[in-house]
């Protein structure tokens, strides 16, 4: 039996998978392939997460990919259309709004600062400003906020995903349901992936970015202790009885957050025991417990709301430095690794995706350059740092 080939392989078809598969067509690289053992997505963090996109980092790379973000977003239904048919790929710009006690003030300053020297849009405000803009916000205790005034928001990060999934597959891409279950190398070099299907498919390059605990084992076969972890996230939706007319995404400095979605509202926030878990059970305790106490502080209309539904996706957390693992993989030839996103990945997912296209079709960043995000770091003890983590 004949051996299939293709010239780049890819472990993950989600967001990531599809946005490398789309810029690798585009890069001029002919035979791409994706798997993801299931492509319906129902459990994919493209599907479950809320899909927003922010510049409002501390780290200059993390801000660049914002940006990049942010254009890409205003550009999508043209960028990935198919035969005249434009994705919708509606964009809600209000904000995201970072909220400081007197200790969080500075930070929060010198972050402002960074971000609009390079290119982002974002005002500080007082506790008078922060409460003229936002009367529904009660201020008590808090010492300045940053907003987003233009670019950062939120929108639908599952049409996103099939809106690049479609356009890859128009460029020629195959797309496969099976997992890659492991690798075969000749020394420094993968020549091809083992699937769960029992087949082996050869290839010249192959790509990583199959989520937690895919990328991991994955990895692994490569003698790449990766340190990402599954945690889960919950999310809740509610109603309030009070119209709040052009919210932010609000982030508490508690953590807590809260943001529109349509005529109701989301919210969580970071559990205090958060162990490595693979279900998706909401934890229903979280929101009386955590948030629901926050959020009827911060905003008085809250203190009465009806809960609604919730879902539990999960991070792929890299509990390193809490930020995104990219590139080559030390000590492989042509095989690369996106992975660790820490709940960032599919607003990161265009700058990723072009970047290591780039970086396997040229052997080298192009249009940005992502050594920060670097796998050699870990070995080398060098986190990157990055103050504005939810």
């Amino acid at each position: 039996m004949k051996t299939e080939t293709y010239d780049v392989v890819i472990a993950g078809g989600a967001v990531m998978g599809s946005s490398v598969a789309y810029h690798l067509r585009m890069a001029g690289v002919d035979r791409v392939l994706a798997l993801d053992k299931d492509l319906t997505y129902r459990h994919a963090a493209s599907a479950l997460s809320l899909s927003s996109v922010r510049q409002q980092f501390s780290s200059p790379i993390n801000i660049k990919v914002g940006l990049y973000g942010r254009e890409f977003l205003r550009r999508a239904p043209d960028l990935l259309e198919v035969d005249g048919d434009k994705p919708a790929l509606p964009f809600v710009e209000n904000g995201y709004l970072y909220l400081a006690t007197a200790a969080g003030a500075p930070v929060l300053s010198q972050n402002q600062a960074l971000q609009n020297a390079l290119g982002a849009d974002i005002a500080l405000l007082d506790p008078p400003a922060l409460k003229a803009r936002f009367p529904f916000i009660e201020v008590e205790g808090l010492a300045a906020a940053s907003l987003g005034l233009s670019g950062e928001g939120w929108f639908d990060g599952y049409s996103l995903m099939q809106a690049f999934r479609r356009k890859a597959r128009s460029l020629g891409v195959t797309y496969r349901g099976s997992a890659a279950v492991g690798l075969e190398r000749d020394g420094p070099k993968v020549h091809a992936v083992r699937l769960a299907d029992g087949s082996t498919i050869a290839c010249g390059a192959f790509v990583n970015v199959a989520g937690a605990s895919g990328a991991v084992a994955l990895a692994k076969a490569l003698d790449f202790a990766l340190p990402v972890h599954s945690r889960k996230r919950c999310v809740f939706v509610f109603s309030a009885k009070e119209r709040i007319e052009r919210c932010p995404l609000v982030i508490d400095p508690s953590g807590v957050y809260f943001r529109p979605e349509g005529e109701n509202f989301v919210c969580g926030a970071t559990p205090p025991d958060d162990p490595d878990c693979e279900d998706f059970e909401v934890q229903w305790e979280q929101f009386e417990e955590l948030i629901w106490p926050v959020l009827a502080h911060r905003v008085p209309a809250f203190e009465s709301i009806r809960v609604g539904r919730a879902w539990a996706g999960h991070y792929d957390l890299n509990v390193f430095d809490h930020n995104a693992l990219v590139g080559r993989l030390p000590g492989a030839d042509n095989a690369y690794l996106a992975a660790g996103f820490s709940g960032h990945g599919i607003q990161q997912s265009p700058a990723i995706g072009r970047g290591l296209a780039e970086l396997i079709a040229s052997g080298g960043y192009q249009t940005m350059d992502l050594a920060d995000f670097g796998v050699e770091r870990i070995a080398e003890g060098r986190p990157l740092l990055e103050r504005n983590v939810i």
